[in-house]
């Protein structure tokens, strides 16, 4: 599918804040909160009995002003199709998160029905070993990580060492597939800054750029996490100004060549 706009709002993300389907009160809360995409869920956070009620809602509130992606069900559901029919064409969706991503042709098939760019969300043994063709699908925009549901399949413990492996292999899928960094897992801890930040400092030295995100006050330090510090800006600011006009310069005693212009730019990008 061609490049769009809302490509670019999905790939450019650092905060994906998910907000239960089925309690709209909240979709203007979440908006407010400053995270970059929030993310309507109707698959794990919505009971069964008020699913058709979520995605009535969702509906709804996208198609009077509002704007999110949607984690739709998965394509083993029943209602997978029928939340893909119900969102497309709707004004304020920007991206369609398909849940157990485990085949290239699963994100064609939603990106084709909604007419979006699809965050592939992997969660299972088999959508790891087939990540690298899932990300040189034209239809997804960006790859993310459901640590949670992934331990589960593999019968591993969900903490970082265990974890480790896969989610070096979503970077480097990301990567050869000229994808901006892979989104991490959530924090379920609510009232612990401290885990919140190590699950942050880890997933930025692994190659994520990017966090899902459970509740509106983890968005703060998520943004925070992702902020390139002021050192390193100037850093960037003085090895770009030095590059102009130049094939060969020095940077604080450092021979400037062209993947260090590009990390440069890629900083100052980041920093806004």
């Amino acid at each position: 599918m061609p490049h769009t706009h809302r490509d670019n709002v999905v790939q450019a993300a650092r905060s994906f804040l998910f907000v239960p389907g089925d309690q709209p009160a909240r979709f203007d809360k979440a908006v407010d909160s400053g995270a970059d995409l929030v993310v309507i869920d109707l698959e794990d956070a919505v009971a069964g009995d008020r699913k058709d009620r979520a995605r009535a809602a969702a509906v709804e509130w996208l198609s009077h002003g509002g704007r999110a992606c949607v984690r739709i069900n998965d394509a083993s559901s029943p209602l997978y199709g029928t939340d893909l029919d119900a969102l497309a064409g709707i004004p304020g969706l920007v991206a369609v998160m398909v849940p157990k991503t485990d085949s290239p042709e699963s994100s064609t098939a939603a990106a084709e029905r909604a007419g979006l760019p699809v965050i592939a969300l992997i969660e299972s043994a088999i959508g790891m070993v087939r990540v690298h063709d899932i990300a040189r699908t034209p239809a997804v925009a960006r790859l993310a990580f459901g640590h949670l549901d992934y331990a589960l399949d593999l019968g591993a413990d969900p903490g970082w060492s265990a974890m480790l492996h896969a989610r070096s292999s979503l970077v480097l899928a990301s990567r050869a597939a000229a994808l901006p960094g892979p989104v991490d897992g959530v924090t379920t801890t609510l009232d612990d800054a401290e885990a919140l930040d190590g699950d942050l400092r880890r997933a930025k030295e692994t190659g994520f750029t990017a966090k899902l995100l459970v509740h509106p006050k983890q968005v703060a330090l998520t943004h925070a996490a992702f902020r390139p510090d002021e050192e390193t800006v100037r850093w960037a600011r003085r090895v770009v100004a030095s590059a102009m006009g130049s094939s060969a310069v020095r940077v604080d005693g450092h021979m400037v060549d062209a993947p260090v212009l590009a990390r440069a730019k890629a900083i100052l990008q980041r920093a806004g």
